[in-house]
């Protein structure tokens, strides 16, 4: 009679062990973003909590391996089956993490973009409201400038056929549609000014939006800056390039 081969403790501790950097991981990236939204959490916290749940991201992905062909052969068939919907989750955090970092490593540590980079729309309203800011209101200057047009050549001002007063009641309408919270809006003055918080961090970026009579046309210009960080990981242009998007649409 073949004997039975004899269950690894060490392939059913391999396994329980990946389940458990899975859920671990997903409780430390629920804290991470929401926590500093809240918060809760400071942004040095709020990263940390978020490093150690992209490690363990990493750590699902390969014991979630490992612990899949272990209990395959010497363990749990239901570890095994957990190990691999840890190492599949892994993989899938995984990737999303390298993505996001490629991403940033693909654009410059740059954080206020403007489609006018020699004259860029002033904040006014605002300026009060990042008082406490990391990042200054002021445009940082003709070297962050060339930074943009070089990783940015699309952003460009907005020549327009039509009125002022019409582009402005479009512009307002989009900023409103991407949930963007409208702190002025001047028509006098053709300028709108509103704040769009990031979904999951909670970052606190500004939005100027400038409009102007040309000779033939009506010109649009709109700027982004972060309050916080250096590098905003190509998210102003990004949101520029979504106001621009839509706004077309609609004119």
């Amino acid at each position: 009679m073949a004997t039975a081969t004899p269950v690894s403790r060490g392939a059913l501790t391999c396994g329980w062990t990946a389940v458990f950097l899975l859920v671990l991981t997903g409780v430390l990236f629920a804290i991470a973003g929401p926590g500093h939204r809240t918060g809760l959490l400071s942004l040095n916290a709020a990263f940390l909590v978020f490093t150690v749940a992209a490690l363990g991201a990493v750590l699902a992905l390969v014991m979630g391996v490992i612990g899949t062909l272990w209990n395959l052969r010497r363990g749990s068939r239901a570890l095994a089956g957990g190990s691999l919907i840890a190492g599949i989750a892994g993989l899938g955090l995984t990737i999303n993490l390298v993505s996001w970092f490629l991403a940033a490593q693909g654009v410059p540590a740059i954080h206020d973009i403007s489609t006018d980079t020699d004259e860029p729309p002033a904040f006014v309203a605002l300026r009060g409201l990042r008082a406490d800011a990391d990042n200054p209101a002021e445009h940082p200057g003709a070297e962050v400038a060339a930074l943009q047009r070089e990783a940015y050549p699309d952003l460009r001002s907005l020549r327009l056929e039509a009125t002022p007063q019409t582009v402005f009641a479009a512009a307002l309408q989009v900023a409103y549609e991407l949930g963007w919270e409208i702190v002025a809006e001047v028509p006098t003055e053709g300028r709108i000014e509103a704040t769009d918080t990031t979904r999951y961090f909670g970052f606190r970026d500004d939005v100027v939006i400038r409009i102007q009579a040309g000779d033939d046309a009506t010109l649009l210009d709109i700027r982004s800056k972060s309050r916080v960080g250096v590098s905003d990981v190509g998210a102003n242009a990004a949101r520029i390039r979504a106001f621009r998007e839509r706004l077309l649409q609609l004119i």
